[in-house]
């Protein structure tokens, strides 16, 4: 005789798999006990946390250049001299943000309004061709923008013990 606890015997093992074997609806529930946790699926983080980097960056903008507050702010009732006044301080300190957290360089260094040659096998994910585009490669063109890639990021590690919807606190003053 067994006591819960303990292993079944041999024939106490064997036993179980004739009946097994005769009983599929036993068998598909012996799969199901079986199956991993894994093929499970798995509930998805929150927004928030799937994107808390992407938060952090504007949360970043927000406290060095005010970002956030420019954009939400409707300027149409502000003269041009205000508001560039205003794009200043953001300029300054999205600028300084920008300059702690990325080494950033131009995609293309040739200055805006040259001739450039853009050769067979360009990166697409580098370089948009715009205009009347037609024929192959090699095509030259007048540089628009030259673009920008991040040669480094150093943006700090984000702490899930904070509410990265946060962007800003409120600020009481007392």
């Amino acid at each position: 005789m067994q006591t819960p606890t303990s292993e079944p015997s041999f024939f106490a093992r064997l036993k179980l798999a004739f009946r097994v074997l005769g009983d599929a609806t036993l068998a598909r529930q012996l799969i199901q006990l079986e199956a991993p946790a894994a093929s499970k699926p798995a509930e998805e983080p929150p927004a928030e946390k799937v994107h808390a980097s992407g938060l952090a960056v504007l949360s970043l903008l927000q406290r060095e250049g005010r970002l956030v507050d420019f954009l939400q702010e409707d300027v149409a009732s502000f003269s041009d001299a205000e508001i560039g006044a205003a794009a200043r301080v953001v300029h300054a300190g999205s600028r300084k943000v920008l300059a702690q957290y990325l080494t950033l360089e131009p995609v293309l260094a040739d200055s805006e309004g040259a001739t450039v040659t853009v050769p067979a096998g360009f990166n697409a994910e580098r370089i948009r061709l715009t205009g009347n585009v037609a024929g192959q490669p090699p095509f030259r063109g007048a540089l628009k923008h030259h673009g920008w890639v991040a040669i480094s990021v150093r943006f700090p590690a984000v702490s899930s013990a904070l509410d990265p919807r946060v962007l800003a606190p409120a600020e009481v003053e007392l």
